[in-house]
């Protein structure tokens, strides 16, 4: 039976959780800005030895793969690496996103009613999104949006959406006087949904290289100069 860790730091939680086969045997989460590298090798190591393992013990590491913040997924990324390389086990990547559509679908009754649309807050009126059905099967494609009163008025004159994540709120606000609009509140990144679909991939064989891996970024990142009066 696998042993997997799972690993969420693509915002501000910094969530780890541990599944033997299909079941979870614990999971830690620091919701502290800022926190992830100073925290999250020592959170492994704690829940692991709590579980009654050792790292040797690790069958395979899953990783939140983004869209998400730069640093977090770099420092999920390269524990996660860092794991793999040293223990010679297989890494597997999850979309952030597809992990929070997984957590609103298991939640709702009959999910195949409707379309999900889970959100990032990606600063202003812009959010990292995507469409899935009930199977996350991709409806419409991963992708940085900028919201307005139109955004997504395709889908929601078809069919009701649920929209969920830090990101949406800023629709809710654009688009509340539509019936087919849903929103769930509340709903956060974490290591346990990254696991149960790293599961599936796990079963799968469907590994990443862990040499030449990177996370999904979506964006560039654009790095600015110091001006001279900050010299």
């Amino acid at each position: 039976m696998p042993l997997l860790l799972a690993l969420e730091t693509s915002t501000t939680v910094c969530s780890i959780a541990l599944y033997k086969d299909q079941q979870l045997l614990g999971a830690s989460e620091l919701q502290i800005e800022k926190s992830h590298s100073s925290h999250i090798t020592v959170m492994v190591a704690q829940l692991v030895e709590n579980c009654g393992a050792s790292l040797q013990d690790l069958s395979a590491v899953a990783v939140s793969g983004g869209p998400g913040s730069y640093t977090g997924l770099r420092i999920g990324t390269s524990t996660a690496k860092g794991l793999c390389f040293s223990l010679d086990i297989p890494l597997i990547e999850v979309s952030t996103l597809y992990g929070l559509a997984a957590q609103v679908i298991a939640a709702t009754p009959n999910p195949e009613q409707y379309l999900f649309c889970p959100m990032l807050d990606a600063r202003r009126m812009e959010v990292y999104t995507c469409i899935v059905d009930h199977r996350l099967q991709e409806v419409e494609p991963i992708a940085p949006v900028v919201l307005d009163e139109n955004s997504f008025a395709e889908q929601l004159q078809e069919r009701q959406v649920i929209f969920f994540g830090s990101g949406a709120q800023k629709l809710k606000e654009l688009v509340n006087t539509n019936a087919n609009a849903l929103f769930v509140d509340g709903v956060l990144p974490n290591a346990r949904a990254i696991g149960e679909l790293a599961l599936v991939k796990y079963e799968q064989a469907k590994f990443e290289d862990v040499a030449y891996y990177e996370p999904f970024y979506l964006k560039d990142v654009y790095i600015t100069s110091a001006s001279k009066s900050a010299k």
